[in-house]
């Protein structure tokens, strides 16, 4: 008979949660996803505002998270804040979104995010390297090589929180230096600057000309916008910052493997996301230093960061980025491998989800979690629909970030006597000016980019006759 721990072991440290914040928070996104940005808002002003926004936005989530990771101190995070502020449904519904897509098609996105970088060292095993066709879908090099890092990760954390541990830190150790290097580089050495240049647009506001289709065209011209043109532009350059900025809070699903949670979790949020909002901004700041504005608009295949180091370092810039890509995305991956399967452990606890979930290995990991993830999060690997959904999703995550901090006052008035051990930072002015903000990208999206909203809500939609069949199964058992 196999063994099981009874509980989680509390071995990470503050050193540690930080690294997590923001080890899985740096991905791919600050590589590619400027490009877009610029595109949308087309004035180095407002490239640099659109970071700017995204990073108080998410610094403002991270201290007012920091009240409920004091007061629930256990595994779960944003499932069992929202479970606690409204009700079980409502925990439901995000953890049912997390395992369909948030979580599962950002490990699959940062996969094949890894083996595209890949092929630049060894060209066979990249996205665009046809292997066969399995009837259903065409299987290429790039798939397999995701699938394949996503199963040895989570193997690697099956074995134990110190293993993932130990991964985490040299891996987002290494990106933040290379990262802080390249930023560096790109003021130091780059040849020609277009600072001046780029800056003379200032916070005048331009898009790329359109097609009959909607796409940019890349030789078109740049058209002046205002009004509610900009906001709708803004909510859509916003989608990539937002998406590059996203899994900040996988540190609250750990929460049972934290040595002192109430202090550490908090803290480690507001560190971890300080340090990559002043990367991110930062290395924007880099690319509109090294490339003129509408290089950077249409880099080859969007690698603004590839068409940048190749100004710093002409003969080995590409080699150089996707290398960094590649550590990037592994530590990234085992961030986001690591803390997604304790949320479904702690639903399985609650009866919601698969029971042999809520089971522990001798290891005191969730290795069935880690598992079932894996499956999920090489499935959409395989399907190559992660990219769209994760562009979709932006609008649901955003959504229940705003529910979750809405949570904060709620459990205000309902629960007054309990133990706070950190209140939300400049509440209730920060949290409201949050959920102002996000309501604010929501609307936007749903006026102006359809697209981007309604297959998120069907996705989350689906979970409510899901939760009462779960209901109804758990009443028999």
């Amino acid at each position: 008979m196999a063994e099981h721990a009874s509980s989680f072991k509390p071995t990470l440290g503050l050193f540690d949660g930080t690294m997590i914040v923001a080890g899985s928070m740096i991905g791919s996104g600050i590589f590619i996803v400027s490009a877009d940005i610029t595109r949308n808002v087309g004035s180095a002003g407002w490239l640099i505002a659109v970071w700017l926004i995204t990073g108080f936005m998410t610094l403002t989530a991270a201290l007012s998270y920091g009240e409920l990771s004091g007061m629930f101190p256990k595994a779960g995070g944003q499932y069992v804040y929202l479970k606690e502020a409204y009700n079980p449904l409502m925990g439901f519904l995000y953890g049912w979104s997390f395992f369909a897509v948030i979580q599962t098609a950002t490990i699959a996105a940062v996969g094949v995010a890894f083996s595209k970088f890949l092929a630049y060292l060894v060209p066979e095993l990249g996205n665009n390297y046809f292997l066969f066709d399995a009837g259903i879908i065409n299987v290429y090099s790039g798939q397999l090589v995701s699938i394949a890092i996503i199963c040895l990760l989570t193997y690697i954390n099956s074995k134990g929180v110190k293993e993932g541990k130990f991964i985490q830190t040299l891996f987002t150790s290494a990106k933040l230096f290379a990262l802080f290097g390249l930023i560096a580089f790109g003021f130091l050495l780059v040849r020609e600057s277009f600072w001046a240049e780029n800056w003379k647009t200032g916070f005048t506001a331009m898009q790329v000309e359109k097609d009959a289709a909607g796409n940019f065209i890349s030789s078109g011209n740049w058209l002046g916008i205002s009004g509610s043109a900009l906001m709708g532009a803004i909510a859509a350059a916003m989608v990539g910052s937002i998406f590059s900025s996203d899994a900040w809070n996988n540190v609250t699903f750990i929460a049972g493997e934290m040595k002192n949670p109430k202090k550490n979790i908090g803290l480690s949020l507001f560190l971890g996301t300080l340090i990559v909002t002043i990367i991110y901004v930062s290395a924007n700041l880099m690319y509109l230093n090294v490339l003129p504005l509408n290089e950077l608009a249409f880099p080859a295949d969007d690698r603004v960061a590839v068409a940048a180091a190749n100004k710093i370092f002409p003969s080995f810039g590409t080699i150089l980025i996707a290398i960094l890509i590649m550590v990037s995305t592994f530590g990234c991956n085992n961030g986001l491998i690591l803390a997604g399967a304790r949320v479904y452990y702690t639903m399985a606890k609650d009866g919601l989800f698969f029971k042999p979930v809520g089971e522990l290995n001798k290891n005191a990991v969730p290795q069935l979690a880690l598992w079932i993830q894996c499956i999920a999060a090489s499935i959409w690997s395989l399907s190559g629909k992660y990219g769209q959904l994760l562009d979709m999703i932006s609008f649901v995550v955003v959504l229940f970030y705003m529910l979750t901090i809405l949570g904060i006052f709620i459990l205000r008035k309902k629960r007054p006597e309990a133990e706070r051990p950190y209140k939300a930072f400049g509440y209730p002015v920060l949290p409201i000016l949050y959920m102002v903000m996000g309501a604010a990208f929501c609307v936007l999206l749903i006026i102006y980019k359809r697209e981007y909203t309604w297959p998120g809500l069907v996705i989350v939609l689906l979970g409510v006759p899901l939760y009462y069949l779960a209901i109804s199964t758990q009443k028999k058992a």
